[in-house]
């Protein structure tokens, strides 16, 4: 059973909706209050799920390790400026989830995807922490590296959001799948709003066996790829961020993509 609810900040109920594989909740008249919040409930863990909490958003496909998964509605303005303006705005709201099919979760697709990634780990995979994030600022929390939007030649706001490292030389940023799997290439969308912005020339690339491999970027503003061979593993984190010598202390990451399959039996 794959149950959806919309909460208030006391946990009451304002909606519920539920299904075998599939619902929604859907309103013509409401207005989002701080402190709601909308819950997914599945029926066992672990479990592949498509979820959208907003038009605005781009569906995502997560991996929950619990039954029960809350994704805060985003009232407050400060934290809104990383999303589109669009994000739970109005009056007019249209939530989906589906579980994901045999064929979703075997697809070779970037593992790293997810728009609904929040700051805070939930028990929800991919997820992405940093151990710095510049002035706790939401336009540059690490979970801006994984919503999908490749937009580079400024910074800021939406669609602009990135990581960005507070100039701190031991700035590092681990995106966790929640389970093994196997990848063999990244990308990575390096923020490039020059000559505001630097870049980083070598990067090491640390998985969760220990192995690691060393990347040379570029200044290029496109999708940087960089291929490893088949590796398994449960995280990928991105550490000893060496800065092009120019005079910006700048360099930030807009996106990093992790290409591979989840290991199914």
């Amino acid at each position: 059973m794959l149950t959806l609810r919309l909460k208030n900040k006391k946990g009451k109920v304002i909606s519920e909706r539920f299904n075998e594989t599939e619902t929604y909740l859907a309103y013509k008249e409401y207005i989002y209050q701080p402190g709601d919040y909308i819950e997914v409930a599945v029926d066992k863990v672990p479990s592949f799920l498509w979820i959208q909490v907003d038009e605005a958003l781009a569906p995502s496909l997560i991996y929950l390790t619990k039954k029960t998964w809350r994704y805060n509605i985003i009232t407050d303005k400060t934290l809104k400026r990383a999303f589109s303006p669009k994000v739970f705005s109005g009056e007019r709201h249209y939530i989906t989830a589906r579980l994901a099919s045999t064929q979703d979760i075997n697809t070779y697709r970037n593992l790293a995807l997810n728009p609904h990634d929040q700051k805070e780990a939930t028990g929800a995979f991919p997820h992405a922490f940093a151990n710095i994030e510049t002035r706790n600022d939401s336009t540059f929390f690490a979970r801006n590296a994984i919503d999908g939007i490749i937009a580079n030649e400024n910074h800021g706001s939406f669609p602009y959001q990135s990581w960005g490292i507070n100039q701190q030389p031991d700035a590092k940023i681990t995106i966790d799948f929640g389970r093994l799997v196997k990848m063999d290439k990244i990308a990575l969308v390096l923020r490039g709003d020059y000559p505001h912005d630097s870049y980083w020339i070598k990067c090491t690339v640390a998985f969760s066996t220990g192995e690691e491999r060393i990347v040379h970027p570029t200044n290029n503003l496109d999708r940087q790829f960089f291929e490893f061979g088949e590796i398994t593993t449960s995280s990928v984190t991105l550490k000893d961020l060496i800065k092009h010598e120019d005079d910006s202390p700048f360099p930030a990451l807009t996106q990093i993509e992790i290409f591979g399959r989840d290991i199914t039996e």
